[in-house]
């Protein structure tokens, strides 16, 4: 099957929080939602769930659990148990609940900013304290690990290392000599690493996803690894995620503090990622070809027509994040494209540390849009600086 990954769709009509936040004028570039429609075979078992009527307590199913291993076996040759699979809504729900395991004790949580907002809140909402090991920006834009920083950020307070990979918003998917020092890091000192893995399967030409824990079993018993369907396949609002948990009694830990909320999900979210996991591998595959499409058409953009931004290859995720800060402009880049040139993009103030005068994007729209987009901010921009002559 040949997917139209071009096709325009009005989703203000349906209950979307990317479209309907703003005003009709506005582009939404914001929010990690794609503008394209889920596999077939998803939209397919989910008319049937419908049509069949009913919608009572599901069970999660060991087919279910068998497509996860599976599908985590085909992807990053990581072999793993069934029994190490725990279930949760959401991604952001399941490193919440890995800094609640914390909880009761005094510690600290590290992340490396800037970074996805709601992980900035996590070791607050478990009574943790948090510490920032700022990522080190390149002269071309893109990131690394700043190990001086990160060796540093350590004290005897900290419990677990929140990490990001592919990292959200930079792009940035991390190497296995990377991965290893990181993991060494925690395991000399008895952190626990919890690891988002949610755009795992979002990786371009030149790169492989490597999850942390899948280097050697030591690491695997000490770490949390969170993995979803919702990136990959656009199913952000069926709430279906699940936590890779080796150890067993990490594993029953975490599960006692997510009573009522792990292995309690969606029917139909359960439902998509059946189908998600057994038919999607072939959309996947040209979506991955357009999306490192518009990528590129991003950068060749950026690079010619948007002088004084800069911006780094995104390596994984549909993200970009624009730096905005050479621009000179009258007030932040968020407030500023969205008031002259009507295009909403992520605010970088709300990634934490080091995201002061940058913006992120999302590219996973119709290329059509991107371009659009692109070319209001060029506009923008180019009236902003006609007033500065």
């Amino acid at each position: 099957m040949q997917y139209n990954f071009d096709k325009l769709i009005d989703r203000r009509l349906s209950e979307c929080v990317k479209w309907n936040a703003f005003e009709a004028d506005v582009l939404p570039m914001w929010v990690a939602d794609m503008d394209f429609e889920s596999p077939r075979s998803v939209t397919e078992a989910l008319e049937a769930r419908v049509e069949h009527g009913f919608f009572g307590y599901p069970q999660l199913s060991d087919d279910l659990r068998g497509l996860v291993v599976d599908w985590i076996a085909s992807q990053y040759h990581w072999e793993i148990q069934p029994t190490d699979l725990v279930f949760v809504p959401g991604v952001v729900t399941g490193f919440n609940l890995a800094c609640q395991t914390l909880r009761g004790r005094p510690g600290s949580v590290l992340l490396q900013p800037p970074i996805y907002p709601p992980m900035l809140k996590a070791p607050l909402q478990a009574s943790l304290d948090r510490k920032d090991a700022l990522l080190m920006q390149t002269a071309g834009g893109e990131y690394q690990v700043d190990w001086d920083r990160f060796e540093r950020s350590f004290d005897l307070t900290t419990r677990m290392f929140l990490f990001c990979n592919p990292h959200n918003p930079t792009g940035r998917v991390f190497r296995q000599e990377e991965l290893e020092r990181l993991a060494q890091a925690c395991l000399q000192r008895g952190v626990l690493i919890c690891s988002d893995e949610i755009h795992c399967d979002l990786v371009y030409s030149g790169h492989r996803h490597i999850p942390i824990a899948s280097l050697d079993p030591e690491i695997a018993r000490n770490s949390i690894t969170l993995m979803a369907p919702s990136k990959t396949f656009n199913l952000a609002g069926l709430k279906f995620a699940f936590a890779v948990i080796p150890d067993a009694g990490l594993r029953q830990s975490y599960q006692d503090v997510g009573w009522g909320l792990v292995n309690h999900l969606n029917l139909m979210g359960i439902c998509a990622a059946q189908a998600a996991y057994e038919a999607g591998q072939d959309w996947l595959r040209q979506l991955l070809i357009y999306l490192e499409e518009n990528r590129d058409t991003l950068l060749q953009f950026v690079r010619s027509r948007l002088p004084g931004v800069k911006m780094g290859l995104p390596e994984g995720t549909y993200l970009a994040w624009l730096d905005c800060r050479q621009l000179e402009l009258p007030e932040d880049p968020y407030h500023f494209f969205l008031k002259n040139a009507r295009v909403a993009l992520g605010d970088g103030e709300t990634f934490g540390p080091g995201g002061e005068g940058f913006v992120r994007l999302n590219f996973g729209c119709p290329r059509q849009v991107l371009l659009e987009a692109l070319e209001r901010m060029e506009s923008a921009l180019q009236s902003a600086a006609a007033l500065n002559e």
